[in-house]
């Protein structure tokens, strides 16, 4: 081979690699990352844990793989909570947000699993591709509707002026009414006292909650706010105690998370007014956690109800009882109610994908992933069949009433 010869060729050789690397890419290889942005810290770590697992064992039932292994899916599961304080910090999910921003092989962003969270977060990747966001446990209603929703919202989250934002959960418009429903058709409740822990989801639910109360004929004898970080609440369960003409209510609503000391404001509750069957006690799915009960104590839990989106596990439908079984197999018993919601956050993201791929269009950009999450129409999950609507929001309604007996939540029933 002369010398010319050789140079002509390793010039084409050359030039042909770098038109490969220059070239649409063809997944060989490629990677899709996805994310999610939980609270790993603090009391919520028995439920987000379970939510990450539930995901993990998706991805790992797909291989990892999308598009006939054209694409290799890679998951890291971010912690959105700080140690100092002991739940998800609004300077980490921030932090959270504007890292996934700026790293443009992430496709996915699952979270967040507080409200307070979500509204950092959505106008950040709103303006990021839109960054498709898709929540397992978000349920306040104004992230994504006007109903029960403060001035301006939820418009302002999306400057981009293009929806980013969905869930699998039920908000809190849905959540709030069945809960004020329940405590007067059920319980026989006539009266009663809200509290809330001052935060986007508890204040949302809990001002639902006493909206309908008094649409349908609940005297709501009080609302008010808690301190979280208080050492007690022996004195506001005092007040409370003679709060409805020299006497207790006949119900106690708390809008809160296990986070902001729940447990402790069930334990005073029932030191002053005794246990749980004369004042009922009732919260939403933010209590709806085996360490809401650890922490109050079982005898002190005995009575309580909660309520959390969706069907209970003995009336799952087969797929749901298929995750179920596929879950503990590789996890161990499941006592927590979100990690159905955290398999189909991935489910459905793992759809748009495949849809996105079988009509030529590339995974690896956000805003056609987006598009494809939002197109989402009659999806056979683990719910059930459900759709997203416009605003991001599952067709589902369904919600579960609990409560404890012998120390672990047992459904009551299915509402709508």
């Amino acid at each position: 081979m002369t010398k010319r010869l050789f140079a002509l060729l390793s010039v084409l050789v050359i030039a042909s690699m770098a038109l490969a690397a220059c070239g649409p890419s063809t997944g060989g290889g490629a990677t899709l990352k996805i994310v999610s942005s939980l609270p790993m810290t603090g009391a919520s770590l028995t439920q987000t844990q379970t939510i990450v697992n539930a995901e993990q064992l998706r991805l790992d039932q797909a291989g990892n793989k999308a598009c006939g292994g054209k694409y290799t899916l890679e998951y890291e599961a971010w912690d959105d909570a700080s140690a100092a304080l002991g739940k998800w910090d609004p300077a980490v999910e921030t932090e959270n947000g504007n890292k996934a921003a700026a790293d443009k092989s992430i496709i996915a962003y699952l979270g967040t699993f507080n409200s307070g969270a979500a509204k950092l977060s959505i106008p950040i990747l709103n303006q990021a591709g839109p960054l498709v966001m898709i929540s397992p446990a978000n349920t306040y209603s104004g992230l994504t509707k006007t109903i029960g929703a403060e001035a301006g919202e939820p418009d302002k989250y999306y400057p981009s002026g293009v929806r980013n934002y969905v869930r699998v959960v039920t908000a809190d418009d849905v959540q709030g009414a069945v809960d004020a429903n329940f405590m007067k058709n059920q319980l026989g409740v006539t009266s009663v006292y809200i509290l809330d822990d001052q935060e986007l989801y508890g204040k949302g639910v809990a001002d639902v909650f006493d909206k309908t109360a008094k649409e349908i004929g609940i005297n709501v004898v009080g609302h008010e706010g808690i301190d979280p970080k208080a050492a007690d609440y022996k004195a506001l369960m005092t007040k409370i105690s003679t709060s409805n003409a020299g006497g207790p209510p006949d119900g106690i609503f708390v809008g809160m998370v296990v986070d902001n000391n729940a447990s402790q404001l069930l334990k005073d509750k029932v030191a002053i007014m005794g246990d749980n069957t004369k004042v009922k006690y009732m919260g939403p799915d933010g209590v709806q956690t085996q360490a809401f009960i650890d922490g109050a104590g079982k005898d002190v839990a005995e009575g309580a109800y909660a309520s959390v989106a969706g069907l209970s596990p003995d009336n799952y439908t087969e797929a749901g009882k298929k995750f179920l079984t596929d879950y503990e197999a590789k996890y161990g018993k499941l006592t927590e109610p979100y990690a159905i919601f955290g398999y189909e956050a991935m489910n459905v993201l793992l759809k748009a994908i495949e849809d996105v791929c079988a009509a030529g269009g590339d995974p690896t950009d956000r805003a056609t992933v987006n598009k494809a999450v939002f197109a989402i129409k009659d999806f056979d999950g683990v719910l059930g069949k459900w759709s997203f609507d416009a605003n991001g929001d599952i067709t589902l309604t369904d919600m579960t009433i609990y409560q404890v007996k012998d120390g672990a939540y047992t459904s009551v029933g299915t509402f709508k």
